[in-house]
């Protein structure tokens, strides 16, 4: 029986890492991308399982509609991956930079679930993961907005998992540390030598050990594991 998978994000270091491990789990995808068509393009090449491209800006709620639209199956696992950081002091982040933080992390995710787990609960099986951030369970001073967009996500996954729990329907997070992504970019070398000397495992976290949590999660291995945030961080502020 043919499974699909929708991932937010998926031209990004982590998505790219969580779609391919899923197509080696044997799900067909759904990859979704805001503006970074070529490498998601360039990703769906790789893939040797069915897979569709969406395009949409998950900052603006309208973006639910567009998504709809572009599903023709039903989602058996939905990962919420998009996702970004700002930079800064509270008193630096103007209204739209927060609306669209909020938006993009709690709002779309939120209303995109509530169009998705329905066929989930009717056949009694589904999987809704949340990448999340170890600044959602800690916080970072000068990350205060992405820690607490993050922190909401880790909210609700502990809310939605007791609610779909009897209908068969897992909702669990992924709390990733540092990962060698492109979002670390705009760090100095030196920044990121001082950031790998405060992790005890003494490295960066690679995109393929954040999926491969993931795949563990969306798999009968872990079926009595539900309204989890599981901290993949190499011991890092634990």
């Amino acid at each position: 029986m043919e499974r699909w998978a929708f991932i937010t994000g998926a031209s990004g270091g982590i998505g790219q890492a969580i779609a391919k491990r899923l197509a080696k789990d044997g799900y067909n995808l759904y990859l979704h991308y805001y503006q970074n068509e070529q490498a998601v393009t360039s990703l769906q090449h790789e893939l040797d399982v069915p897979s569709y491209v969406i395009q949409a800006d998950l900052t603006k709620p309208s973006a639910i509609e567009e998504i709809k639209q572009q599903l023709t199956t039903s989602i058996d696992l939905c990962v919420h991956n998009s996702g970004r950081s700002v930079f800064g002091l509270i008193t630096d982040m103007d209204s739209d930079t927060v609306t669209d933080m909020v938006n993009l992390h709690c709002t779309v995710p939120y209303l995109l679930t509530k169009e998705i787990i329905p066929n989930m609960v009717s056949k009694r099986s589904g999987h809704v993961v949340f990448i999340t951030s170890i600044w959602g369970e800690i916080g970072a001073s000068c990350e205060t907005l992405y820690s607490m967009v993050k922190g909401g996500q880790n909210a609700l996954v502990k809310a939605l998992a007791k609610e779909l729990a009897p209908s068969g329907v897992y909702v669990n997070g992924v709390s990733p540390g540092a990962v060698q992504t492109d979002m670390l970019n705009t760090f100095s070398e030196a920044d990121i030598q001082m950031l790998t000397e405060e992790i005890p495992a003494q490295r960066l976290a690679e995109p393929n050990e954040i999926a491969a949590v993931v795949s563990f999660l969306c798999s009968k291995d872990a079926s009595y594991v539900n309204g989890q945030i599981i901290g993949v961080n190499g011991g890092w502020h634990t």
